[in-house]
């Protein structure tokens, strides 16, 4: 058993455990990773570039137990049968030896299902739903990022200390935003119980109406806003909100929005002094980061997105769990991955056996305008381990806690 698993130190003997790992006494190990390519092509180019300088750089130390990666991707159109269908192929035809991937919560949802019925191992990579692990948690699914619990308790401190009693928020209107409000006001409740929420607007995913939406929020004349919005719906709320003076004298706490997938486009209208989740790459100052950021930029000539490195962290745990189980079996990788410890980019991750989350955490910093381009800054790294619930609270919440 190995307590830890480095980088590029991913070697050793394997004896074939059942016929079900056919595959895995091939010379190849092959991940079957599926995503929505075409609908959130921000996030998921740079996650693939991660996946892939993972797979070349484990291949160039002598692969896992002495077998190379293969990495064979699908896209699941964003539409959960679609992502099904996929999962199957990947299964059946190109005989995949473990299941990875998914963007959208709902997506990611409906493929923890599968995994279920088909009892298969699945890392869901991305998703953020706290279903995943807890409501809908299974005995064969585990997930990589920091979930919407998680990151809404990040940022709850932040809100506490605004100290505003009449909340705003936006969303976009699918599992993650509803699951992300849900949170929040729990939390915030909890923290600060005189707060008011005067007023909520739910967008459909890639398709907000920016003016009217602003409009709504602000006849309610909050003092302070919870945003979840990511991508193009992000961009134009904030030109329009911009447009309208609504931030003006706002607190705002904001979901995501310090990811370069997302800050980037924003460049000069990047709105400045919202506490935000994200990724700072440019700002993140480790050994453990400096040799991922060197090696990134030395590939793909460009900088990382927080896409990056959450499909890094993927195949560096899949490695992780693979070679700690000695087989790609399923039940034995089930196994391993109960309090598997993978060094990463950002630090050393733990995937907890009692619910199958992992510990990575996120950055939370405020946004400023730096040449023109929006960046972090105060930035702090949280780790997830300080803000997942207790066990007790996980076993109320995850009726699958026991296996």
């Amino acid at each position: 058993m190995h307590s830890a698993i480095p980088y590029l130190k991913l070697a050793g003997a394997i004896t074939l455990a059942t016929a079900s790992a056919l595959a895995y006494s091939q010379d190849v190990i092959k991940i079957g990773e599926l995503n929505s390519y075409k609908t959130q092509p921000a996030f998921l180019g740079p996650y693939k570039m991660g996946m892939e300088l993972a797979v070349e750089q484990i291949n160039e130390a002598g692969g896992v137990n002495g077998k190379k990666l293969e990495l064979i991707v699908r896209d699941d159109n964003s539409n959960p049968g679609d992502a099904v269908r996929a999962a199957e192929e990947l299964l059946t035809r190109d005989k995949v030896d473990v299941l990875t991937g998914t963007f959208l919560s709902h997506v990611g949802l409906a493929v923890t299902d599968f995994a279920k019925h088909k009892q298969r191992f699945f890392l869901a990579s991305e998703p953020l739903t706290d279903k995943i692990v807890w409501e809908d948690g299974n005995h064969y699914t585990y997930r990589l990022r920091a979930s919407t619990y998680m990151q809404v308790a990040m940022l709850i401190p932040a809100a506490v200390k605004m100290n505003k009693k009449r909340w705003a928020i936006v969303y976009p209107n699918y599992e993650y935003g509803q699951s992300a409000v849900t949170t929040f006001k729990t939390l915030l409740k909890q923290a600060q119980p005189d707060v008011e929420f005067v007023a909520e607007q739910a967008a459909p995913l890639g398709k907000i109406d920016a003016g009217n939406v602003v409009q709504a929020l602000a006849d309610a004349k909050p003092e302070a806003m919870f945003n979840v919005l990511f991508a193009t719906d992000l961009a134009k709320f904030v030109r329009a909100g911009t447009q309208r003076n609504f931030f003006e004298n706002l607190s705002v706490v904001s979901l995501l929005t310090g990811e370069p997938e997302y800050l980037d486009p924003l460049g000069a209208e990047t709105p400045v002094g919202w506490v935000v989740t994200g990724y700072p790459w440019y700002a993140i100052d480790t050994p453990e980061h400096n040799r991922f950021l060197e090696a990134y930029q030395k590939r793909y000539d460009d900088y990382p997105r927080l896409g990056t490195i959450i499909g890094y962290n993927a195949i560096l745990s899949l490695a992780a769990g693979i070679d700690k189980a000695d087989t790609t079996e399923t039940e034995a990788l089930v196994e391993a991955f109960k309090g598997l410890e993978v060094d990463t980019p950002v630090g050393r991750i733990t995937y907890r056996g009692i619910d199958h989350q992992s510990t990575m955490g996120a950055y939370v910093g405020t946004l400023a305008i730096k040449d023109g381009k929006g960046i972090m800054t105060d930035i702090e790294y949280i780790d997830g381990a300080s803000v997942l619930p207790s066990d007790e609270q996980v076993r109320q919440w995850r009726p699958a806690s026991a296996n």
